[in-house]
């Protein structure tokens, strides 16, 4: 399958179809923009006239067992017709029209063309990983049943397994947030104390304390190439904080390589864009910034919470980004136009955390009522919401499993019969067999399950797809601010208030 490209898009013949497609879908987007147009015609109230004017057209003027109200939406819908058919803006006369002119004013602010360029690039990088995702999707329906339960039993069995395997005193002030680095090997804590640390884990050896902020640190986000292709004089990391700066950071300097200003109140949370070239950063000024990493200038300044922004995050494709604020909406915003996809309203207080699923269309929040809420893209509204904590949900996270599966020593097998050729094909084809099983087993597990820390002092894992409890772990302080999950699902982390931050590993495996 050949990779879709922001060009080939609209000349790809699989993206609309056949032409019998293509023409009940323009027939279906002809019929929305006249029901739109219909909304907008100025049509008489008054009964008689709308009687009047349905004799003027050559209509009916009454309908047996029809009412007023549907009298006038027989009227609107003719109207429609006809404007339709003339090629009319239907415009038409009524006592109200400056006011209806005032309405249909619409304020909009002009972007830069370095913001142009970056929408271009940001759809040039996620419709083919939208593809991939897909396609993978579409393989993955075509498992069988048992082999998916079967799956889920091994996933949920392992999750069940997680418990404390260490405890770290962090910093002289509360863990505002926890990272691991993409290779699974080091953790990134922010303290509220401004300072930056990286540990080895699970050994939990200080390697860096990165300082350069002047007030409380509130997110940090790991480039997605940091510690795998990225090399360590360039940018690896990034920090918000409340001096309102937001640092990018290497991995082999203690000072920042870039220091972007623009927010007018403190920095909450930041999210690196999975291309690696932009980030974004939730502010108290009720606005997220979209920051080009590269030049280390603001592209974008998004308002639209009528509160303070406190958290954000990218979906996987690259494609959305969602904000989560004080005031108890998230949005959903796509990359590559500037529209809101969707609005996240169901919460009753402020939301503090937000991941997007790796399916790509499912969105976990977490608020201050002390609920999980999981919304469906698709249908546009909320799809469960789980009584997770007694106290506020700080942060929740979904596993992913990227790459391959961790590689894991298996016993060895007794020795067997010696074949006359010198192969034992049965044993080749076996192993063949198991690795397939196990690789599908992987892609299937990403997004299996979720990660949840609350204000109650305990770090929650569920199931992802019926939403259930699956483990309880918990931890030495009164109030978790903070929860990630390794790649390789073989370690966990939480920060806490109390300056510490712990770690989690299923019984059975060795740290």
């Amino acid at each position: 399958m050949a990779d879709l490209t922001f060009d080939t898009l609209m000349d790809d013949g699989n993206y609309m179809g056949s032409e019998r497609a293509k023409m009940d879908n323009k027939v279906i987007l002809d019929e929305l923009e006249r029901k739109k147009k219909a909304r907008n015609l100025a049509v008489p109230t008054d009964d008689n006239r709308v009687k009047a004017k349905l004799r003027e057209v050559g209509e009916p003027i009454t309908l047996f067992g029809e009412r007023a109200a549907d009298r006038r939406d027989r009227l609107i819908y003719v109207l429609s017709q006809i404007h339709t058919a003339r090629g009319d803006d239907h415009q038409m006369e009524e006592e109200s029209s400056e006011e209806s002119e005032e309405e249909g004013e619409e304020f909009y602010t002009e972007g830069s063309l370095e913001l142009l360029q970056a929408r271009r690039n940001l759809a040039e990088f996620s419709l083919p990983r939208a593809q991939k995702r897909i396609a993978q999707q579409r393989i993955d329906s075509k498992v069988p049943l048992g082999r998916l339960i079967d799956i889920r039993k091994k996933v949920f069995a392992g999750v069940k397994r997680f418990s404390n395997i260490g405890s770290q005193i962090g910093d002289e002030r509360p863990i505002s947030q926890v990272r691991f680095a993409p290779n699974n090997k080091l953790l990134a804590t922010g303290s509220w104390s401004g300072t930056v640390k990286l540990w080895n884990v699970p050994a939990c050896i200080t390697t860096r304390t990165l300082r350069g902020h002047g007030d409380r640190v509130g997110g940090i986000a790991w480039h997605p190439q940091a510690t795998l292709t990225q090399g360590e004089g360039l940018v690896n990391l990034v920090s918000g904080a409340g001096d309102m700066c937001v640092n990018l950071w290497s991995l082999n300097s203690d000072a920042p390589l870039a220091v972007m200003k623009g927010h007018a109140d403190r920095i909450c949370r930041v999210a690196f864009h999975p291309s690696g070239g932009y980030v974004a950063s939730a502010s108290f000024d009720t606005t997220w910034r979209l920051w080009d990493v590269n030049t280390s200038k603001e592209l974008l300044l998004q308002e639209g919470h009528s509160k303070e922004v406190y958290t954000v995050e990218f979906q996987g494709d690259g494609a959305l980004i969602a904000s989560g604020g004080l005031d108890a909406i998230g949005r959903v915003w796509d990359l590559r136009t500037g529209r809101t996809a969707m609005v996240l309203d169901g919460h009753v207080q402020a939301i503090f955390g937000i991941d997007f699923s790796p399916n790509g269309y499912q969105i976990a929040t977490g608020a201050g009522d002390d609920t999980i809420r999981i919304w469906d893209m698709r249908s546009l509204k909320a799809l469960y919401t789980i009584p997770a904590h007694v106290s506020n949900v700080s942060d929740v996270r979904f596993f992913r499993a990227d790459g391959l599966p961790p590689f894991k020593a298996k016993p060895k097998a007794e020795p067997e019969d010696v074949v006359m050729n010198g192969i034992n094909e049965d044993a080749d084809a076996d192993s063949s067999h198991d690795a397939e099983d196990e690789l599908q087993e992987w892609k299937y597990r990403s997004g299996l399950y979720l990660a949840s820390s609350g204000y109650d002092g305990y770090v929650k894992l569920w199931s992802a797809d019926d939403w259930q409890l699956l483990r309880t772990l918990t931890t030495d302080s009164g109030k978790v601010m903070s929860v990630d999950m390794t790649t390789d699902g073989e370690l966990l982390a939480s920060g806490t208030y109390n300056r510490n931050f712990q770690l989690f590993a299923p019984e059975d495996v060795p740290v």
